[in-house]
């Protein structure tokens, strides 16, 4: 078994981290610089920092909270929002963000995928799908959620992947904020379609959820969570020693 990640996110709104449920209902935690610089120090393996309203608003990433949140931080960070153009990737990258994720750039632009994996490597290029279930199908959501693209997510991810991404964070809609427990049956499509690295992202309300997620699907590659960390629910150290006991492994 790979070492399994454990990654917090920021989902960033002027400038403060944010978390709701079902992308909806968003309520200010905390600034993210403070949070990016105690992740580091507490255990996270990477970061996760999403400007959350950039492309639903039509706007670039902002850059100063970002250089800020670099340089405190001494793990990888991955940085989305408002992603459109390769230049907007190699912006974010000065600004310190070791990968790029996109979404709706990428829906928009497909070859934006295969521009920037062609410049940057496919390391560097994260796709981030917004994924609900609409009549039992899977779609694609863009601008943080907000607008249903009408495409088949597991195809549209699979694509992505032929053409350069070099990892995949799949947001579960259905699951967000929740607490109910990662959405692994999305999970188990995605990993099944794609031999990238999948980082679930959705529904993590206790230790026990990461437990299960790598349990049964082994081929997930990392955890993503936001509100549980955020508000002191789980310590990143102590999911740490549960996981390693439960014979997972993870970097201590």
């Amino acid at each position: 078994m790979i070492t399994k990640r454990i990654i917090p996110c920021l989902d960033v709104r002027d400038g403060r981290v944010v978390k709701g449920v079902n992308f909806q209902g968003l309520a200010d935690v905390n600034s993210p610089v403070e949070l990016a610089r105690y992740y580091s120090d507490h255990g996270a393996d990477e970061l996760v920092f999403y400007d959350i309203t950039a492309s639903a608003e039509g706007r670039a990433l902002f850059t100063d909270i970002l250089v800020e949140t670099a340089s405190t931080v001494f793990i990888p960070l991955t940085v989305g929002g408002g992603i459109n153009t390769v230049e907007d990737f190699d912006r974010v990258l000065k600004c310190g963000a070791d990968k790029v994720s996109v979404n709706s750039g990428a829906i928009r632009n497909p070859d934006l995928v295969r521009e920037a994996a062609r410049r940057y490597g496919d390391q560097c290029v994260v796709l981030s799908a917004d994924v609900k279930r609409v009549d039992g199908v899977f779609h694609v959501f863009a601008k943080g959620g907000r607008e249903d693209t009408g495409m088949e997510a597991i195809g549209w991810i699979k694509r992505c992947v032929e053409m350069g991404a070099g990892e995949i964070v799949v947001n579960s809609i259905d699951t967000d904020g929740v607490k109910g427990g990662f959405d692994l049956e999305m999970l188990s499509a995605v990993c099944d379609a794609v031999s990238v690295p999948v980082i679930a992202s959705g529904g993590a309300g206790g230790i026990q959820d990461f437990v299960t997620l790598f349990k049964t699907l082994p081929r997930v590659d990392a955890g993503l969570a936001a509100s549980i960390f955020h508000f002191g629910e789980v310590r990143i150290p102590d999911l740490k020693d549960t996981l390693a006991e439960n014979g997972i492994i993870v970097r201590r």
